[in-house]
């Protein structure tokens, strides 16, 4: 028999609690699984609003459990005393947990003889398939993502050239960081939290898939803005990179743009369940070498693409699956993003989120993919 699942988390930094027990919370509370049965142990601070809005079995409160803790010892228990005196009462020795659950809570609780056993692998290995309240959640998100590019591409698109090709908008030169707040900004209008990581990469600095960008943002350079906010009200996130030109692109910049839509382009078609992921994000590879940009080191740098080709999206910006390490199958959301880096020329990467159906996908992205603005 299958053993309890046990976390302990905050729901709003653990996704695996949020999703289990629907309920947000900022402080650590404990969650069991059992028996087909889920069960919540919160604070008196927490326990009415927990009884009412948590997707649970049992909600119990943590002060009746403090209490029987501490009728064996004349100090205010644990933490790890009150939740081993909450499993003892629904009668579970053993429990498995997450592989990332506190080291110093699971000794606590091994000495109060609790047997427990980390998870191997995916924890809830379903939250990989999205139900259809999730979809919607996603669409939502996606849409406070293109909140936040459309503002941005504005603010490049009405931004003016200045003689030494910088960018000045309402008379200030435009920077990665200026831009970064204006997006962000936008997010939170629209019903998003982004937490200030927001790429705004141009330039050399678009060479760093992750870099996010310092500094005056310049005309005719390969600007990569790559956001990822998360919903307030669901807390599922949105992804969404474009790359995009002010002023006039080189022909080699042209070319690296191209090639990689039409990479990404490829990507999409042959997403289809039952198909592997890791072939296409080889074949990706080999496309973008046959037209000018294999993927190597050179002078102690990467350049070509050098990254996955995309990554599961909930409520993880990463999660479950893994472009190159899946078979597709319905109810799936994953990035689709190939990228190419070359230092001296910039970085393109264009990035779309998309639902692998019965029939193949459907691009839960709406936003076009403006080049020269």
């Amino acid at each position: 028999m299958a053993r309890p699942k046990l976390i302990i988390a905050s729901s709003e930094a653990n996704a695996d609690m949020l999703y289990a027990s629907g309920f947000r919370a900022p402080d650590a509370f404990s969650y069991l699984q059992v028996e087909g049965k889920s069960h919540l142990l919160l604070s008196d601070l927490e326990v009415d609003r927990g009884r009412a809005e948590a997707k649970v079995d049992v909600v119990d409160a943590y002060s009746d459990f403090e209490k029987m803790a501490a009728r064996t010892s004349s100090k205010r228990p644990s933490f790890a005393k009150v939740v081993m005196a909450w499993l003892i009462s629904k009668k579970i020795t053993k429990v498995e947990v997450p592989s990332d659950f506190p080291l110093g809570l699971a000794k606590e609780l091994k000495a109060l003889g609790l047997a427990v056993k980390p998870s191997k692998g995916a924890f809830l290995p379903e939250r990989e398939i999205k139900s259809l309240a999730e979809i919607e959640a996603m669409e939502a998100a996606t849409r406070i993502a293109e909140a936040g590019m459309t503002r941005g591409l504005e603010i490049l698109r009405s931004a003016r050239i200045q003689k030494d090709f910088t960018l000045k908008h309402r008379g200030l030169q435009l920077t990665s960081e200026i831009l970064r707040l204006e997006m962000e900004t936008a997010v939170l209008q629209a019903g998003g939290v982004a937490r200030g990581d927001t790429i705004v990469a141009c330039g050399e600095h678009a060479c760093d898939p992750h870099a996010r960008g310092t500094g005056p943002l310049l005309a005719n350079q390969l600007i990569i803005l790559d956001i990822f906010p998360r919903d307030a009200r669901s807390g599922y996130h949105g992804d969404l990179t474009r790359t995009v030109v002010r002023g006039k692109a080189s022909d080699a910049q042209r070319h690296m743009w191209e090639t990689c839509l039409t990479g990404q382009k490829m990507a999409i078609k042959a997403m289809k369940p039952g198909v592997e992921g890791s072939p296409i994000h080889e074949k990706l590879k080999q496309f973008f070498a046959a037209s000018g940009y294999p993927t190597k080191i050179d002078n102690g740098r990467w350049q070509g693409f050098f990254h996955g080709t995309g990554h599961g999206l909930g409520l993880e910006v990463h999660e479950s699956p893994r472009f190159g390490s899946t078979t597709f199958f319905p109810g799936q959301i994953i990035t689709v993003e190939p990228g190419i880096y070359i230092p001296g020329l910039g970085g393109v990467r264009h990035e779309d989120v998309a639902l692998i159906r019965e029939n193949g996908v459907k691009l839960l992205t709406q936003i076009p993919k403006p080049f020269e603005i």
